[in-house]
């Protein structure tokens, strides 16, 4: 069985799966850094944000994960339900 590390090596010989991965780095790793860094200052779980956005916890899951893999990109009228009920507001930028 091949490790992890030897099986990032092998997918990333891809130049086509290396460029995407590096676009996933560059693009979208910083809005789910964000994303989670002010759910851990809120000192609150996936289900907390849940309840306060009436919905379920998977869908608080899907919501973050749909930023790594870009499947589904949350709206921003999501983004703004999700950092309202952490007790913020969403602000974005075009830098």
């Amino acid at each position: 069985m091949r490790t992890h590390e030897e099986l990032m090596e092998i997918a990333l010989s891809n130049p086509a799966v290396r460029a995407e991965y590096e676009r996933i780095e560059r693009e979208e790793m910083p809005a789910l850094d964000a994303i989670l860094r002010a759910r851990k200052e809120a000192k609150m779980t996936q289900e907390d944000i849940a309840k306060k956005m009436g919905v379920s916890a998977p869908v608080v899951s899907r919501l973050e994960n749909a930023l790594v893999t870009g499947k589904h990109s949350p709206s921003i009228a999501t983004l703004r339900k999700y950092a309202t009920a952490m007790g913020k507001r969403l602000e974005v930028r075009f830098v």
